[in-house]
């Protein structure tokens, strides 16, 4: 009957067969693995696969990137990291080439974006002396945008090579180009997805409607007030810039609009490379000062212990947040009016007898704050006297912070952690 688990005829075959394959298999065969929604290649207007292009996605865990097959079962991979760009077609050639292919794209079904992939080759814009990695394509306007990466050589990108000697200058380097390319996005725009502010009722990527226009945006990781190693934008050992970002190509319904994809990448990318990634367009001070603040932090932090203390908190430090939801420095005045003398802002000021002084190696200045040692240290206080916001600021005092966040050099032990009783029980 078709009911056993090993038959394949009869009932089993069908929608809740238990033996049979099923929708499911049917599915696999018909889009090559991922349902309804996978991929193969390439698409004419007519929707047919045209290519034959390769491509591998998230369920593939048994191929590897040349198309063999690995040992192992299905049902996913222990390895995967949602982190890597999972790997896509690669074409690659020059800009140009890009570029016409794109014009070509125009008005094709949107899976026809595929053709752009460039996992390793990359698209080279020798002008302006960057190359282009196009990752997985998204398959539908609807979904995750594409995430690309754009490396600048280092003879264009020009940063000195004492801005990113260790491992400390690298990072806060990475994380002042990372916070600039965020702001260009910003201010030119780029982030803006086609068909906002034109009606509601799209309930995708830009407000145009089912038929209206989608995408169009550039997006990359939003910095916080914390300098931490991250992978938005990356100084390689050789001194090449690695940015990556994400860009939701732009369609109307579900057809490309490929004149609109070349403003992006022969327009708006070349100019986001130009002012954020370049040493040459940048303020050259305050790239150097943000780069050694950061350093003086580490270097206090790593003192610490050397000196027999676990926290140190500077004079003059801004404690307070501008709110619960919002990490950024407590203005000084209560409200945005000018006029309006009343003191808000209560800077910390460290008593007498805890008073150490640090002398930093880069800014040549001495720092004087309170210096928390190694054993018991009560915090006591009236209600609202600033307990609570000091513990806030030590509990991630192992971060470094950019400078003008108010608690640059309030540092801790890396090894510290916190510790929280409930209400009535004793720590």
């Amino acid at each position: 009957s078709g009911r056993g688990r090993g038959e394949t005829s009869g009932r089993g075959r069908g929608r809740g067969g238990r033996g049979g394959r099923g929708r499911g298999e049917y599915y696999k065969n018909k889009y090559g693995g991922r349902g309804r929604g996978g991929r193969g290649g390439s698409y004419d207007r007519s929707g047919s696969n045209s290519s034959g292009a390769g491509g591998y996605d998230r369920s593939d865990s048994n191929v590897s990137a040349d198309g063999d097959k690995k040992s192992g079962g299905g049902g996913g991979s222990d390895s995967f990291d949602p982190n890597v760009p999972r790997p896509g077609g690669d074409n690659g050639g020059t800009h140009s080439a890009l570029v016409e292919l794109l014009r070509r794209l125009d008005g094709k079904q949107y899976p026809g974006y595929h053709d752009i992939e460039s996992s390793t080759k990359g698209w080279v814009n020798d002008i302006e002396g960057y190359s282009l990695y196009i990752g997985r394509a998204q398959s539908d306007p609807y979904s995750r945008p594409t995430r690309c990466r754009v490396i600048v050589k280092c003879d264009t990108a020009n940063f000195p090579p004492v801005s990113y000697q260790n491992k400390v200058r690298s990072v806060a380097l990475g994380d002042y180009l990372n916070r600039l390319f965020f702001q260009c996005c910003k201010s030119m725009g780029a982030d803006k997805k086609d068909g906002d502010g034109h009606g509601s009722g799209g309930g995708g990527r830009g407000g145009g409607g089912w038929s209206g226009a989608k995408g169009g945006d550039i997006e990359i990781a939003k910095p916080s007030q914390h300098v931490i190693e991250q992978t938005a934008v990356r100084i390689l050992s050789n001194g090449d810039v690695c940015a990556q970002f994400t860009v939701n190509l732009p369609a109307r319904g579900r057809t490309i609009q490929g004149h609109r994809a070349v403003q992006i990448f022969d327009q708006t990318l070349p100019q986001l490379v130009q002012k954020a990634l370049l040493y040459a367009s940048l303020d050259q001070a305050a790239v150097t000062g943000h780069v050694l603040n950061v350093e003086d932090q580490e270097w206090v932090r790593s003192s610490l212990d050397v000196r027999g203390m676990i926290a140190f908190v500077p004079d003059g430090a801004v404690l307070p947040r501008k709110s619960g939801a919002d990490d950024k420095p407590m203005d000084s005045k209560k409200s945005g009016d000018e006029d309006d003398d009343t003191p808000n802002l209560v800077r910390f000021h460290s008593p007498d007898t805890l008073r150490v002084t640090f002398d930093l190696p880069n800014m040549q200045k001495t720092l004087a704050g309170i210096g928390f040692r190694k054993g018991i240290t009560l915090v006591v206080g009236g209600g609202f006297h600033g307990k609570s916001t000091l513990l806030s600021a030590l509990q991630v005092g192992m971060y470094n912070k950019i400078p003008g966040d108010g608690r640059e050099f309030c540092v801790c032990s890396p090894n510290a952690v916190k510790i929280r009783a409930e209400d009535g029980r004793n720590v």
